[in-house]
């Protein structure tokens, strides 16, 4: 094996991240990064601290074809014990990949039609106050709820079949995992060519949401006849859900990226916690779910109680950050 070879297979028998290293050893996470993807060579000072780290010889790091001596490198019994590790190969990550950026758009579709499902009874609904276009209350809140239910109907079809066909790689989420010979490189070569257009797709989804309320508040200050208003409400979800399916299609094909190199989201240590956060996610929306219908069919006032979602969005990351506090304080 080569020295990138080796860094590779040492960092993941210490269970470590390659922010985890580049921590301890004081460099950047881009810095190992090139290192095992063989781009570029450390200097002798950090091959010696690397030695150090692993147990190892310098000799072992810098010699093809020296035999690792497993005397020097002892692991405790209960990490041997807890070890569990996947091998998977280049088929298997070549495929995943292809899978994920399939359904990328599958499921910025799916996200996309959940947020645009209370346009049309929004929208319906300020016409029907004034009588344009012929429409009644009656007909805006029956023809609304229809497409609402039929737009979400479609996007949990998505969700659902997505979830089928991936789940014969739910282990990368849940396990750790070995990869094979040059499937680190492959990936993180994809992943770099694909960095610039991630780029490019986060900083236009942010633009687009601080832009999305412009046409609202424009037009509030020019009139307040609720039909223009409740309009220009259903052309800042329109903003929004474009937005959200940027980012949707990107982080799918970065995560795919992610959960192969155990990186971000789905570090080993991380990956401990993803069931019981998985279960308080099913909850936690499921009570979204229920808050939304409960107010919107009880209140009739579909044009406002799409507010609940925002709201539940901005409060989720902050239930997840509360979580793993008391998770932290809990170890």
């Amino acid at each position: 094996m080569i020295l990138a070879d080796k860094i590779i297979e040492e960092r993941k028998r210490n269970g470590w991240s390659q922010e985890e290293l580049a921590e301890k050893l004081d460099v950047s996470r881009q810095s190992v990064s090139k290192w095992e993807g063989a781009q570029s060579i450390p200097d002798i000072n950090r091959i010696i601290q690397m030695a150090d780290l692993f147990g190892v010889s310098t000799d072992y790091l810098l010699k093809e074809n020296e035999v690792r001596s497993e005397d020097k490198y002892e692991l405790s019994e209960s990490v041997e014990k807890d070890r569990k590790t996947r091998k998977v190969s280049m088929e298997e990550a070549s495929e995943f990949i292809k899978l994920m950026e399939g359904q990328a758009s599958v499921l910025a579709r799916g996200v996309s039609l959940c947020i645009l499902s209370p346009v049309i009874l929004i929208v319906f609904g300020g016409f029907a106050e004034k009588g344009i276009f012929g429409i009644s209350e009656k007909f805006a809140g029956t023809v609304g709820v229809i497409i609402l239910l039929i737009m979400v109907a479609m996007a949990v079809y998505n969700f659902i079949s997505c979830g089928n066909r991936a789940k014969k790689f739910e282990f990368l989420e849940k396990e750790e995992i070995d990869t094979e010979y040059g499937v680190d490189g492959m990936v993180k070569e994809r992943m770099d060519a694909f960095e610039p257009s991630f780029n490019r797709a986060l900083v236009l989804g942010v633009v687009l949401c601080i832009l999305s309320c412009l046409p609202l508040l424009a037009v509030s200050m020019i009139t307040e006849k609720a039909y223009i208003i409740t309009a220009m409400v259903g052309v800042l979800l329109l903003i929004v859900a474009t937005a959200v399916n940027l980012f949707v299609r990107v982080g799918v094909v970065k995560g795919s990226y992610d959960k192969l190199l155990q990186e971000g989201d789905y570090t080993t240590e991380k990956k401990k916690n993803a069931p019981l956060i998985g279960r308080i996610a099913g909850i936690y929306w499921l009570i979204a779910v229920a808050i939304y219908l409960s107010i919107s069919f009880l209140t009739n006032k579909w044009e406002t109680s799409w507010i609940i979602w925002p709201v539940a969005g901005v409060l989720w990351p902050v239930t997840i950050a509360i979580v793993k506090i008391i998770i932290k304080e809990k170890e």
